[in-house]
């Protein structure tokens, strides 16, 4: 093989999964010092991507959420033929291993999971302990290097304007993550984020709102509740919000994809759970506090309550979340 050799991840589709994969990429930098790395993803990617430095360019996926799209995976795999030595498939199931099959690259790298024996080449042992915690997974497919927390890099001048367009100055505000693209069982209600902005701004801190469009009813509501919250739920791109989470003095977020940005942009970090376990995934964040009531019932991993009460977060009050905030902001604000 090549000392410098080509290499294609298959990445993830999730937001939060695709900072966690910087895991993988960092470590493959260390074990491949001269290696060109690229990442094949759907197009929301590539702003994610471009800031990860390890990362040469990001290879569009056009693929709809879930379709196994044969021919198109076909297709892509022929186009991609004779470009790389190595393949890192890091979803588990067994389309995402087509491209690379398709692609012919010599070794193709992954967990076993959907039974792909003769799509992969070298099938990477998956230790139980391991298997839901998404980060140390993507980082034992590599096979050594040294496990790294995923960091971002911000576009100060971006972050400038940013602020300067919606009123905000930095390390002054808060910012609060109230969606989850998995589903309600991990979202905290509309009511207690808004007792916690109305905290925050009786302390003196501004309050934002962060989401995607999908989030805007939510974040509506929110801002309805706590007068003065600024809205920006499905204003900004997702390249925005990086930059200006990274302004935040604090961040309060569910288990979502944003979690994950904020803790990669060094900004102190509350993560609220319910249906997920925070041993599983949490923010990989030197600054974090961890609110979760571990219930009998819990972690259930289900997007929907299945007992139908949602006690996990309903019986979450606003004080507790509150004082995991306090607690960080006796930290002194990182620079």
């Amino acid at each position: 093989m090549a000392e410098s050799p080509t290499i294609l991840v298959i990445g993830p589709r999730w937001v939060g999964d695709m900072v966690m994969a910087q895991c993988l990429f960092s470590a493959l930098g260390e074990l491949h010092p001269n290696a060109a790395i690229d990442v094949l993803a759907p197009a929301w990617a590539a702003p994610l991507v471009k800031r990860m430095p390890e990362i040469r360019r990001q290879v569009d996926l056009p693929l709809k959420s879930g379709a196994l799209e044969f021919r198109m995976r076909r297709r892509v795999g022929r186009l991609l033929r004779g470009h790389y030595d190595i393949a890192y498939v890091m979803p588990g199931s067994w389309k995402s291993a087509l491209v690379p099959f398709f692609a012919r690259i010599p070794r193709r790298v992954g967990y076993l999971k959907e039974m792909r024996y003769g799509l992969l080449t070298d099938i990477v042992a998956l230790p139980d302990d391991v298997k839901r915690r998404t980060a140390q997974a993507y980082f034992g497919l590599a096979q050594g290097g040294t496990f790294h927390a995923p960091k971002l890099a911000v576009d100060t001048k971006n972050q400038a304007a940013l602020l300067g367009r919606f009123g905000l100055e930095a390390k002054k505000f808060v910012a609060l993550m109230p969606g989850a693209e998995f589903g309600p069982a991990k979202r905290w209600p509309s009511d207690r984020y808004a007792g916690l902005a109305r905290d925050m701004m009786e302390k003196g801190f501004a309050v934002a709102l962060f989401g995607s469009k999908n989030d805007a009813d939510v974040t509506a509501e929110i801002a309805t509740l706590a007068p003065g919250a600024v809205d920006l739920a499905g204003q900004t791109r997702l390249e925005d919000a990086i930059d200006l989470i990274a302004a935040a003095r604090i961040a309060v977020s569910n288990d979502s994809g944003l979690m994950h940005v904020a803790a990669a942009v060094g900004t102190p970090i509350v993560a609220v759970y319910g249906s997920t376990s925070p041993h599983n995934t949490p923010p990989l964040a030197e600054q974090r506090e961890l609110v979760w009531l571990g219930l009998s019932c819990s972690p259930c991993h289900r997007k929907i309550c299945p007992l139908g009460h949602l006690n996990c977060l309903n019986t979450l009050e606003v004080a507790q979340v509150a004082a995991a905030v306090e607690r960080l902001l006796e930290m002194p604000a990182a620079a």
